[in-house]
Parts: structure tokens; sequence; C-alpha cells
């Protein structure tokens, strides 16, 4: 192809493709040109050839064809570009230009990407695709908020108001030990967090009496988390260390761990259904 097609941009016809394929806009079509986030082929020439600048229509057309990019096709058969097939396309022009890869390690790397690794470098002492680090899940509590003493106290009273139950809801709480006031009579930080959820499941039809489970299932992990710590907690009352110093209580990282592990296997379930 002739240099000066990598410049024609959307409309030109010189690189032998219809010019509704890289300019015309469709609408009503999902995905179609000019629809949010999609673009034409010239657009995304236009978009690359600032960084990519020997880039033609017929070399994305090319790296389309090795199933390195794979665009949207519109029923009347026009390629468009989502913002993440531009990201792929820039991830493989800069592997070739700037690393030399050869397309069957580029399509390695991508398909580690696809499946959520991190692709080796292939001049490194390991260029196997990684398992990325573990993120902090934010769904579950660390060890630190485990391990925070309760701070609110509050009357019966106004944990409903909190809440939005009604007495006879609250009450059916306590009586299935979903929450507990202490010695005074008050209730915790805990208990208000019971509180509303319940209320909010409330609104699906769930009653008190469906949740005692989930009291079952607690009380559980608690005994395991117990008998977990039980000797770490038999050795700081030991005397003697060598260093005078009590290890830290594991508690609250063991909990942290058991509810990670609970979430997974909750969050397994629900995709395998």
């Amino acid at each position: 192809m002739p240099p000066s097609d990598a410049g024609r941009g959307p409309g030109a016809g010189a690189s032998g493709a219809p010019e509704d394929d890289r300019g015309r806009v469709q609408s009503g079509v999902p995905g179609a040109p000019g629809s949010p986030g999609s673009r034409t082929i010239g657009a995304v020439l236009a978009a690359l050839t600032p960084d990519f600048p020997d880039l033609t229509i017929s070399k994305i057309r090319f790296l389309e064809a090795e199933g390195l990019v794979t665009p949207h096709r519109a029923g009347s058969g026009y390629r468009t570009y989502t913002d993440r097939d531009i990201d792929r396309l820039r991830y493989v022009l800069t592997a070739q230009r700037d690393r030399f890869w050869p397309l069957k390690v580029i399509r390695d790397a991508l398909d580690a990407m696809d499946r959520g690794l991190t692709p080796g470098e292939p001049e490194g002492p390991d260029a196997r695709p990684r398992v990325p680090e573990g993120a902090s899940d934010p769904d579950v509590p660390t060890a630190l908020a485990l391990a925070a003493p309760a701070t609110l106290r509050l009357t019966a009273r106004e944990l409903r108001d909190a809440a939005g139950l009604d007495r006879p809801t609250l009450e059916a709480l306590e009586n299935y030990g979903l929450v507990r006031a202490d010695a005074s009579g008050h209730f915790d930080d805990d208990a208000l967090a019971v509180a509303r959820a319940a209320a909010a499941l409330a609104a699906y039809g769930v009653e008190p009496r469906h949740l005692r489970p989930f009291r079952t299932a607690a009380d559980r992990e608690i005994g395991l988390v117990q008998q977990i710590v039980r000797p770490a907690r038999s050795a700081a009352g030991r005397p003697g260390r060598a260093n005078g110093a009590a290890p830290e209580d594991p508690t609250p990282e063991v909990l942290r761990l058991c509810i990670a592990l609970h979430t997974a296997l909750v969050r397994t379930g629900i995709r395998e259904r």
C-alpha cells in the first residue's frame, strides 16, 4: 500500500475499503459508527497515526485477520472499534516496534491479558504469564476493622429508628439471636448493621425467621476461628518468652481470611447458577 494511504484518514478510498466502512455513521445499530464508544476504522487510524506514522488501514485489517483484534461488525458488515480495541491495537503495535515481538508471542500475551493474567517479558527469566497479586477485596473488612471496638450504644428505639424497623421485627431479630443487647440493654454498631440489612431484605419478602441460618453459620465460623487461634493464645500466656513480648492476637486476621473464603465461595456459587 502506498505510504500516503496511512494519512488519508476517514473517508479515503485508496485502501480499497468501502467508504462506509471507515467514515459513514449508521444510527440505530448498537456498536455502529456514531454510537457511544465506537469508531470507524478510519477514526482508529487517525487516533493511532501520531504514534505509529507508518500504520495503514491494511495493517489494521491484517492484525484483525490474525485474530489480534476483533472489531464489532454491524449487520451490513461495517467494522466498528471500541476504546478497548484501540488500546489493544496500541499494545500490539508497541510490542512490534519497541520489543520486536513476533505475532505468536503477542497473541500469547493478549490471551493471558484476556484471562486476567499479566504477560511475562519474553526476554525475562520467566516468560510465562503471571497471576496478578491479589488485590484487597472491598467487600471483606480488614483485620484492623474487625478488631476495632464498638463505638455505638443504642437504645432499642434508636436502633429501630436508625434501621427503619418496627417493634415486632426487632423483637423477632432478638428472638432468633440476630441482634443482642449488652448487659445494659444497648445495641452496638454490628447490631445496627444487622438491623439495616434485615430491613433491606424485608423488601424482598425476607423475614427474621429466614435469617436464622446466617446466625447458625456465623456461630460455626466463630467456633472454627476459636479452634485455630487457641494455640496462639495459649502460647501468649506462657512466661519466659525470649523477648518478653506477647505475640499479636491472630483472631482478627484469621477471621478476615474466613470471611474472604466465605465471600469467594458465595460468589462462585452465584456465578455457577
